[in-house]
């Protein structure tokens, strides 16, 4: 069942300052990322280090750019309070954010003091090519699925519909199989093996976040059972 959704050509002065507002937080996140890398690193001659805020620059910069003119209200939207959020999706997205902050620390420290050793510059780069790729099957899902939210609900108020084009063609949550790839890359790409146990903690809670919100879905939002037997998989193509 596929979703057509009319192409959004103007915004209300409401739109406009939570759009704002959204690109102001995600520059900040940026920067924090950069100072918790390279605070702990306690170094900016870091290649890995730079690349990856870079990459994480491009894909804020990506995601605006396919996204604002298609549905600006889903970026307003990530600035406002989460109404109708349940409460196993509060906890682990909070988790999750607490995580990765964890992930980005340990990387930086383990630079700092060599914790790790033997990955190479081939594997790095391999790690930072899963990480840009993750971002962009992130940026493709969202600028696909115009209800793309960031709380796990069905949005009634905006006529709510399965989506099954783009990525949604190959699994249902493909936002989560992207994420997946960034927090799994990441830590290789920044040479540390101590930060891929963050790594690894993060994809288990998008796992089960995954797993959560597919019941959810099949449970209320019509038409979306029939759409689970023509994409059969959740995250990964012949696995789940």
């Amino acid at each position: 069942m596929t979703t057509t959704v009319k192409v959004q050509h103007s915004m209300s002065p409401h739109v406009k300052r939570s759009v704002a507002r959204w690109a102001v937080r995600e520059t900040m996140g940026v920067v924090m990322l950069a100072l918790l890398l390279f605070l702990t690193a306690d170094t900016v001659n870091w290649i890995a280090g730079w690349v990856m805020v870079i990459v994480m620059a491009g894909w804020v910069i990506a995601t605006a750019i396919v996204v604002i003119p298609r549905y600006p209200e889903l970026l307003a939207e990530r600035v406002g309070p989460r109404k109708g959020a349940k409460t196993w999706d509060t906890v682990l997205l909070s988790l999750y954010g607490t995580v990765m902050m964890v992930l980005w620390l340990i990387a930086g420290w383990d630079l700092r003091y060599s914790w790790s050793s033997g990955i190479g510059p081939l594997a790095q780069i391999v790690a930072m090519l899963l990480v840009i790729a993750g971002h962009a099957l992130v940026v493709w899902a969202t600028g696909t699925n115009a209800f793309f939210s960031q709380v796990v609900r069905i949005q009634t108020e905006r006529g709510h519909a399965v989506v099954s084009s783009g990525p949604y063609r190959l699994v249902r949550h493909p936002a989560y199989s992207g994420a997946i790839l960034v927090v799994l890359g990441a830590p290789i790409a920044l040479g540390s093996w101590w930060a891929l146990v963050p790594g690894i903690v993060c994809a288990v809670l998008m796992t089960v976040r995954a797993a959560l919100e597919d019941r959810t879905l099949q449970a209320e939002l019509p038409g979306y059972r029939a759409y689970t037997q023509s994409t059969r998989y959740r995250l990964l193509p012949g696995v789940w």
